[in-house]
């Protein structure tokens, strides 16, 4: 049985775009949302150019989440309010939203490493609070490179830290973060939790500048069952 289509609202950025192509070299089908039609179209045409076998779609953000059960939002923190505006009449009860916005003040120069304060906690809670009545959302893909995501031969070996209030939504999320080789994801707890989980982005987008490399995050002393 063929998995459920997942969209990428915002699949068009460096972020979105990374991981459709690793979902697409999976095997799961695609559907790149953007503010514009024509550039999801865009984007879906060069994921194809880069996975031949990929089943993926380009098609406004609205249109888009209201493909498939679990909707990721890969957008920046700048845009996320109106995103989320936007797509009250989209978001139906029961769809997951997996939230990856990090609320990062924008840089004057270089590169962004300051976390902005959000009134309700943090990016992944503002979301809950917007998203409508009986969407769950999910605080997750925060730490993962956009560009080593956007290498596909590049070997990932990395954590993603997920956190939300339904543990059958993050254990959702978990399965489909494992389609993709090499991220293991990590139950960090309530959507509070979110406010930590973002306030790392900065942190690697520093250590990433000063080593010129695409670090991410791995927990240890684990144990081999984590779901």
């Amino acid at each position: 049985m063929s998995p459920s289509p997942v969209p990428i609202v915002g699949g068009t950025g460096a972020l979105g775009f990374g991981i459709a192509l690793r979902l697409a070299r999976a095997g799961v089908p695609v559907v790149i949302g953007s503010r514009a039609a024509d550039r999801a179209a865009e984007a879906a045409e060069r994921l194809r150019e880069r996975v031949p076998e990929a089943e993926v779609d380009g098609l406004e953000n609205a249109e888009a989440a209201q493909r498939g059960p679990v909707v990721l939002l890969t957008v920046p923190f700048r845009a996320q309010s109106e995103n989320l505006t936007n797509l009250r009449e989209a978001l139906a009860e029961g769809q997951i939203l997996v939230d990856a916005t990090v609320p990062l003040a924008a840089a004057v120069s270089g590169r962004a490493t300051r976390l902005l304060g959000v009134p309700q906690g943090s990016a992944g809670q503002q979301a809950q609070e917007m998203a409508p009545d009986g969407v769950r959302v999910v605080s997750a893909l925060h730490t993962v490179s956009a560009a080593a995501l956007a290498e596909l031969d590049a070997r990932l070996d990395e954590d993603v830290l997920v956190a939300g209030d339904s543990r059958e939504a993050k254990r959702t999320v978990a399965d489909l973060i494992r389609r993709i080789p090499g991220l293991r994801p990590v139950d960090c707890g309530r959507l509070e939790a979110a406010r930590l989980i973002e306030g790392l982005t900065p942190l690697l987008i520093s250590v990433n500048s000063r080593y010129k490399t695409h670090a991410g995050v791995k927990l240890t002393g684990l144990p081999g069952e984590l779901w």
